[in-house]
């Protein structure tokens, strides 16, 4: 049996913005990067930031899945691309996530199926959306 040894990520982000400017995000492990707030402006605003989280998280999981499914040798590359409709009411909220999955590889339309079902089993991200967390909210 072989022991795996893995080492946690820190997680967690904080989001800084002045009277003036656009709004800053650190990741706990110190990257960051600039929020942009005008509609035309390029970069990510906070939606687009869910959305990249999204697709991430089963990109990286569509290849753990894979991995696990012993297919790993075949794929070539996953694309994940993700988008929303907006709710019309209050609270203001995502209603519905579009999730278009490529996978490239000699595969077959079950195989592929096999390897998106278990991406999102395996993603974080979805599993946290699909469900309902708590929140704790406290101030300094």
């Amino acid at each position: 049996m072989v022991d795996i040894k893995v080492k946690p990520r820190p997680i967690g982000a904080t989001a800084t913005v002045g009277r003036h400017g656009h709004p800053q995000v650190t990741s706990e492990t110190g990257g960051g990067l600039a929020i942009v707030t005008g509609a035309s402006e390029p970069g990510f605003n906070p939606l687009d930031l869910m959305f990249s989280s999204l697709a991430a998280c089963l990109v990286l999981s569509a290849r753990i899945a894979a991995s696990r499914l012993q297919l790993l040798d075949r794929l070539v590359e996953v694309r994940v691309h993700v988008t929303g409709e907006k709710a019309e009411g209050e609270p203001t909220r995502i209603e519905q996530f579009t999730i278009d999955f490529a996978i490239d590889g000699d595969f077959g339309a079950n195989e592929k199926m096999q390897i998106i079902h278990l991406a999102e089993e395996i993603c974080t991200v979805s599993n946290t959306l699909k469900g309902s967390p708590s929140f704790e909210v406290t101030t300094s």
